[in-house]
């Protein structure tokens, strides 16, 4: 069998897969064809690359026995290394003559979504288009189908433990080599456990994370052999990115209470165990932070971080859910963390994870991230919000960055019932939304940004990754790294050291370090050093 696999990204709130990140999603699928026949054929496409011929593209795609596309984005963003799958590509794929059609991910289970403040698109709308839409886990469908026919596959099966997940990631891993970033800057998300340790108490309102069910953790060993796997072909880049909360990976008491003690014993055994398993990797990073875990058990989050800072590398991230300052808003969505808890997380680890790595940036640093709309939400929530960025400012922490969305309702989660209503509201208030974001962007990103990345620090390792303009936008790999704006083309691809000019809202201006000879456009810049250069794009 010849078996297609078109990655058209994923993004949810524990998983990422836009360029230069390869989620897991197309590596268990790659594995899985191949366990259920050794002989059958792999070929692996972005949507970005099928994109430069799309007729061709369509052509070539009808020519394959089966085509497996995986999408979904559930924490939309702005990305710079890819552009996720849109609906109607989606339909043009599922349009097809020929091979079986299977469609996997998030936009499966949850529904096509591409916009905060919107409601998605139910998944069953897909059917009329694909042969088998996955409601359940898309590798697992696809093993089924190959193994024991199309009509005895079924939909909605999903893995009883890590058994064939294990054994699917381990052989899938090949297929990172025919990603278009492999051997530059791609960066392979890795899963530690599915599930939300908040199941016992529902979770948040909006999150699809708990719709996966109750917690199941891989063994610290089974991510180290899919770690080695990935090494041995090619991979320098990992982030341990697919759950809910680094912090809480084999907890003690999962699934009795929301916020379980920190287990910092597995932690150790899972980062020592990547590191064996990847003694020549370039990055160690994590995603997804519990702030109410970190408020909760403080001396056992040290411990956390602390490993974090000896096995990891620097530039890490510790993005944390905050969502809202407003305590109602907390309450009536069953939120993490109340703000002062939620402030407390940050204060741990920026005051622990502040110091400058050999990359040029502070070697652990928290992220926020707030989400708009949610019920309960009024004007007094966006002061509020303010205020707690303002203490941040005023006690000299540390945030590496805020991301502001507005809230995505998808089928399965509570707020589903009344997703028209919260997208009504959201029109209200779309002034008072863009205000916020320009205050955060003006009073809090660039002061902050000026703390992180001093004039004149050197950022080394950086990838250029896209020609704009005259200029060039460079990032360093890992986990939301910061972009950078070189003002001379620089071919995309190109590692490079980077030394910081000028600060923009969310974006730095960089002159490679050391600057080119003979660059005129160079020269003009170094001649405004003193400040008159101005911000780059953000």
């Amino acid at each position: 069998m010849r078996v297609a696999i078109v990655d058209g990204y994923t993004d949810e709130p524990a998983g990422l897969g836009v360029p230069p990140y390869i989620d897991v999603y197309p590596r268990y699928i790659a594995g899985a064809v191949k366990m259920a026949d050794p002989g059958n054929e792999v070929s692996y496409f972005t949507i970005d690359s099928l994109r430069r011929d799309w007729p061709a593209s369509l052509r070539a795609l009808a020519g394959f026995d089966m085509v497996v596309v995986v999408a979904g984005v559930t924490t939309p963003g702005k990305y710079l290394g890819g552009t996720p799958i849109s609906y109607d590509e989606l339909l043009d794929i599922g349009r097809l003559e020929g091979p079986v059609k299977i469609l996997g991910g998030p936009v499966a289970r949850y529904g096509y979504g591409i916009e905060g403040g919107t409601a998605a698109i139910p998944p069953g709308r897909f059917k009329r288009y694909y042969d088998i839409v996955a409601t359940g886990d898309v590798d697992l469908v696809v093993y089924e189908a190959l193994k024991f026919g199309v009509e005895k596959a079924r939909p909605s099966a999903t893995h009883e433990g890590y058994e064939l997940v294990d054994q699917f990631a381990v052989r899938g891993a090949f297929v990172v080599q025919q990603h278009p970033n492999f051997g530059v800057n791609l960066v392979a998300e890795i899963e530690t456990y599915s599930g939300c340790p908040r199941y016992v108490s529902g979770g948040c309102s909006f999150c699809t994370t708990v719709a996966y069910g109750a917690v199941e953790f891989r063994s610290p060993e089974a991510v180290a052999r899919e770690v080695e796997a990935l090494y041995k072909a090619g991979v320098v880049h990992f982030r341990l990115g697919r759950q809910a909360d680094f912090y809480a990976y084999m907890a003690e008491d999962t699934g009795k209470v929301d916020l379980p003690r920190p287990n910092t014993a597995a932690v150790e055994r899972l980062l020592a165990g990547v590191r064996n398993a990847a003694p020549g990797l370039e990055t160690l990073h994590i995603d997804n932070v519990n702030p109410g875990t970190v408020a909760r058990w403080p001396k056992e989050s040290a411990e956390v971080t602390r490993l974090l800072l000896k096995y990891g590398t620097p530039g890490n991230v510790a993005a944390m859910g905050v969502e809202t300052a407003d305590p109602k808003v907390v309450k009536a969505n069953n939120l993490k963390a109340m703000p002062d808890e939620a402030l407390e997380a940050v204060r741990l680890i920026s005051r622990m994870g502040a110091v400058r790595g050999p990359n040029g940036m502070p070697w652990l640093l928290p992220g926020l991230n707030f989400v708009l709309g949610l019920p309960g939400e009024t004007k007094e929530t966006y002061e509020l919000n303010k205020e707690f960025l303002r203490k941040i400012l005023d006690e000299g922490l540390l945030v590496r960055r805020v991301n502001i969305r507005q809230v995505l309702v998808f089928p399965g989660t509570r707020l589903w019932p009344v997703a028209r209503r919260l997208e009504a509201r959201l029109r209200e208030k779309k002034r008072l939304v863009h205000a916020f974001k320009r205050w955060v962007r003006e009073n809090f990103d660039r002061p902050m940004l000026e703390r992180i990345v001093p004039r004149g620090t050197v950022l080394k390792g950086a990838v250029a990754e896209q020609n704009y303009g005259g200029g060039t936008y460079a990032r360093q790999p890992g986990s939301y790294p910061l972009l950078i704006y070189l003002p001379l083309r620089i071919p995309p691809g190109t590692k490079l050291d980077v030394v910081v000019v000028e600060h923009g809202f969310r974006s730095v201006l960089g002159i490679p370090h050391p600057p080119p000879a003979g660059s005129r456009r160079m020269a003009r810049y170094l001649r405004k050093l003193n400040g008159a250069s101005g911000p780059p794009p953000s």
